[in-house]
């Protein structure tokens, strides 16, 4: 099962170190070496929510997310996104901003160190957004009640999470702007960068986010009625339609997965600096990192881990809060990778501990449950 899952990660390992020790020497081979390890520690809540989501997906979406997904995981997000966010903040081509990244790479890095708080608004919204929407449902089980409860009922209020992720935003912003004002304005863009793409992470978020929890209550209000639709489209010749329309469900929730996948690579990324500004080391790196991140993901909804320990998915939520407090507080401040690694590392690994021990728990009160009805059998029988 593990080499079956896994099988590709490993793989690509092989050949992404090889490939280190051609292009970079022994020097590279341990750059990437780091930046992998940086990518998975980094990443580890990301898997646990995309379980969550692809455990509702079938076998065939499971395998697209895997080949294709990988691919704009890998290539998309880790190699072309640093380019072209490069190229639209210095205003060139990609060809003179790939040309930059190889062999200017001092000046490449500027730039996306300049690029960052675009980047760190935009997917620290979009994970304040999720964390929020999580936080605010009222849910059968509850992992810290005493925090959980009381926001689920202040829940019910009606865009209670979209109007507190937009003062967070315009608090950020003003940040910058009373900031800019004691320096001579000389951090006034940045602000109003921080306002727009914040405000481009939330539409994001509401658009994709709606549009897959759209399709798929659509599939749940349907699922009574399936067999009995699919046999009259058969009759009728137009059995195509009942296909399409989980397509449909399930091409979106990927699409959600997809754009997460980029809010959570973009602290990987950023951070990967911290260790080179050599881009095609930071590709194989990072891109090692992401194909264990998908095989962590696939083997969790596989193994039935979600279900079986039930608090996992909510410490990896509070850790995508923390993640996007950290993103929006890097705007100003830098908070190293490490920290950020630990904080999700922590959460999801009490929320794991809690999860062991509420089973510990129920089997312990279903065993002397058996017991007393044991000892009630025995003395009817007397």
């Amino acid at each position: 099962m593990v080499l079956k899952t896994f099988g590709w990660s490993f793989a690509v390992t092989a050949l992404g170190l090889v490939a280190a020790v051609l292009y970079g020497g022994w020097e590279g081979f341990g750059v990437v070496a780091i930046l992998s390890i940086l990518e998975i520690s980094l990443s580890f809540d990301n898997a646990v929510v995309n379980a969550g989501i692809l455990k509702k997906m079938n076998a065939f979406w499971q395998r697209i997310f895997l080949t294709v997904g990988v691919l704009i995981a890998v290539f998309g997000m880790r190699l072309v996104f640093p380019v072209v966010i490069v190229a639209i903040s210095a205003k060139m081509g990609p060809i003179e901003a790939v040309d930059l990244a190889l062999n200017n790479k001092d000046h490449y890095q500027e730039l996306v160190t300049d690029a960052h708080p675009a980047i760190a608004a935009f997917g620290g919204m979009f994970l304040l957004m999720i964390f929020l929407d999580f936080i605010f449902e009222d849910r059968d089980i509850q992992w810290l009640r005493w925090i959980e409860r009381p926001l689920a009922k202040l829940g019910k209020v009606d865009m209670l999470s979209v109007c507190i992720a937009l003062v967070v935003l315009l608090i950020t912003a003003f940040t910058f702007a009373t900031h800019a004002h004691q320096h001579g304005g000389a951090h006034v863009d940045k602000a109003q960068t921080v306002l727009i793409s914040g405000i481009a992470g939330l539409i994001t978020y509401m658009v994709v986010g709606g549009l897959s929890g759209y399709f798929e209550d659509k599939l749940e209000e349907d699922e009574e009625r399936e067999h009995e639709e699919e046999e009259r489209a058969e009759r009728e010749g137009k059995s195509k339609s009942a296909v399409l329309m989980a397509g449909k469900a399930a091409f979106f929730m990927f699409l959600y997965l997809e754009v997460l996948d980029a809010s959570f690579s973009f602290d990987g990324v950023i951070g990967a600096f911290a260790i080179t500004n050599d881009i095609v080391l930071m590709a194989l790196g990072l891109g090692v990192g992401a194909m264990y991140v998908r095989s962590l993901t696939v083997y969790l909804v596989r193994q039935g881990t979600l279900d079986d320990y039930v608090y996992l998915e909510h410490g990896a939520h509070y850790a995508i809060g923390a993640l996007a407090v950290i993103l929006m507080v890097t705007i100003q401040y830098e908070i190293h990778e490490i920290i950020t690694g630990l904080v999700g590392v922590l959460l999801i690994g009490w929320s794991f501990l809690s999860s062991v021990r509420r089973n510990r728990a129920l089997a312990a009160a279903e065993g002397k449950a058996a017991g007393s009805d044991e000892k009630t059998e025995v003395s009817s029988g007397v």
